[in-house]
């Protein structure tokens, strides 16, 4: 038995539009049929895709928002998986009664797998999301297991490494990237640093798919990548202001392979437990090994 998972990644690059809903879709099934047809079998879209960002009420919100179990987008997307044989990591604006969550949707050829809900709220988010209550779930795939962050949980190394300890092969972003302050003209993204110290200390890969464009005066800033479980791109940065698709083949089963670093170094077993909870003090299961 070899334990090969190797998989064609494509994280797709576009400009949604605030609450241009039908139109959204239908650009991100355009994109998904395009990356369907180059061979990837796992495609990622931005964050709040469907709906765009940045909201001016939370009647807008909740006029934006859909249920996993009835929304258009969601059954969109399903279906494009079903036509495609692939995974589909979207971004969504989830109501679950009168509660509304920045989420995402992991889809495969037969549905819905699962949500993640974004537990770190970034900026006015807090005016109309409730923080997620789903803590950090993995989930399991025919290729691999997979966890969701979605943008500012980057910015959390508790985040990665609950999904490391949890056994994600890899780490999908949803994300829609603002420019960061003093960022010199010359330097790699920060959010793009933030995923490749997290993939090389963490051993795992990262397919981070931002969204481009300015929106009710907020600019993006593009660059989605895939990295490798050393910390490298292997696909991107992408166009800081261009639509594009990030495509890289990535071998899921390095990312455990790889965790042993030398003849002393396992970057999980070297872990001090003694002196801090082996799972941060939450209820997460330990599936690393």
């Amino acid at each position: 038995m070899t334990g090969e998972a190797e998989i064609q990644i494509s994280c797709l690059q576009f400009e949604p539009r605030i609450g241009e809903l039908e139109r959204n879709v239908e650009t991100s099934i355009s994109l998904i049929r395009d990356a369907a047809g180059q061979g990837s079998k796992l495609v990622v879209l931005p964050e709040l895709c469907s709906s765009g960002y940045v909201l001016g009420s939370r009647k807008e919100a909740y006029e934006l928002s859909e249920t996993v179990e009835t929304g258009s987008s969601i059954a969109a997307w399903a279906k494009a998986a079903a036509d495609h044989d692939l995974h589909v990591v979207a971004g969504f604006l989830e109501r679950q009664d009168d509660r509304l969550y920045n989420s995402a949707a992991v889809i495969g050829p037969k549905g819905v797998i699962g949500t993640y809900r974004k537990n770190h709220l970034w900026n006015a988010e807090a005016l109309y999301f409730e923080r997620g209550d789903l803590g950090f779930p993995v989930f399991h795939t025919p290729f691999g297991r997979i966890g969701v962050l979605i943008c500012y949980d980057g910015w959390f190394p508790e985040a990665w490494r609950l999904l490391a300890l949890q056994g994600a092969d890899l780490v999908c972003v949803p994300t829609n990237w603002v420019p960061m302050a003093e960022q010199p003209a010359n330097a790699p993204a920060m959010a793009n640093i933030l995923c490749m110290a997290a993939a090389h200390s963490n051993s795992m890969f990262v397919a981070a798919c931002d969204r481009i464009g300015t929106e009710r005066g907020q600019p993006f800033i593009g660059q989605s990548l895939i990295i490798n479980p050393n910390g490298w791109p292997i696909a991107g940065p992408a166009s800081v202001s261009e639509p594009a698709m990030v495509t890289g083949i990535c071998n899921l089963s390095a990312a455990r392979r790889q965790r042993t670093w030398n003849n002393f170094n396992q970057v999980m077993r070297d872990r001090r437990t003694d002196l801090y909870p082996e799972m941060l003090g939450t209820s997460a299961r330990p599936n690393w090994y």
